[in-house]
């Protein structure tokens, strides 16, 4: 990668639109799938959501925690699970909502951002509730692997609002003068959920792209997305889960619908339609 993260984003959303879909492979879901819950039953359902959707999604997000619980065979299904979604030329986003300080932030960095990990992604989400400070060491290894990261800032479920609205304003700054000077977008981005019923904080000077839970399942549809971000439309990023994860069979249709109805809403132009 020579390129900055912001760079092959903005040319993966003007190339396939602007949407995410995540990687959940929950018991509910792989049972629903007819699949085992097991390591194996884990590797059918990645791979058969890879393939789906791997070359028609800006971002697809793995949630790791899915596959942490089976332990090492997990962690080797979710390292060949980063490597098929490379193959598939989609950006890969990580969901490990990590957020700690010093040596243990430098470690984790190290584990999903550096190039030479097995589990490096083009992107992770991190929580900055021990202080946007203490983000510094993986925003810097972000930078010299030409990743990104996601901080957690509102997010769709309502429980964290009363903590969030107190700290998104800052977390909004620190954000912001980590992404100046950075064109066509920094490689500072936030998660800003899409169920939200108003948007109650400033975006316009992130420079950075934000995604945008809380479509399908949780309730919020394209219009809402392209109503709540009306001022950042050319930097929001939608993410589907579960409303196209559901029926295997029409995961790829579903996916090409969120995709288009966003595009069509947020006016988003895309270059190639499969």
């Amino acid at each position: 990668m020579n390129e900055s993260f912001g760079t092959r984003l903005r040319a993966r959303l003007d190339e396939c639109g602007p949407l995410c879909v995540g990687i959940d492979p929950s018991p509910a879901l792989l049972h629903a799938w007819g699949l085992d819950d097991s390591p194996t039953g884990l590797e059918r359902f990645s791979r058969t959501v890879v393939e789906a959707v791997g070359d028609v999604a800006a971002l697809v997000k793995p949630q790791s925690a899915f596959y942490e619980r089976w332990g090492s065979r997990g962690i080797a299904v979710l390292e060949r699970t980063i490597a098929d979604l490379r193959e598939a030329g989609t950006l890969v986003l990580l969901d490990v909502k990590r957020g700690d300080i010093d040596s243990t932030m430098a470690a984790y960095a190290e584990a999903y951002l550096d190039r030479g990990s097995p589990l490096a992604a083009d992107a992770v989400t991190l929580s900055p509730y021990l202080g946007f400070g203490s983000l510094a060491g993986a925003i810097l290894s972000a930078l010299a692997n030409d990743a990104g990261v996601f901080v957690l800032a509102r997010t769709s479920n309502p429980e964290a609002a009363p903590l969030q609205r107190l700290v998104a304003d800052q977390v909004l700054a620190g954000v912001a003068a980590a992404n100046a000077g950075h064109e066509p977008l920094g490689p500072i981005g936030v998660v800003m959920g899409a169920t939200l019923p108003e948007l109650e904080h400033s975006l316009d000077d992130l420079n950075g792209p934000i995604l945008a839970p809380g479509l399908g399942a949780q309730g919020a549809s394209p219009a809402d997305v392209a109503r709540l971000f009306a001022s950042v439309r050319h930097a929001v990023v939608p993410s589907v889960s579960r409303a196209v994860l559901a029926d295997p069979k029409r995961l790829r249709s579903r996916t090409l619908y969120f995709r288009d109805e966003c595009a069509a809403h947020l006016d988003a132009k895309i270059t190639t339609t499969t």
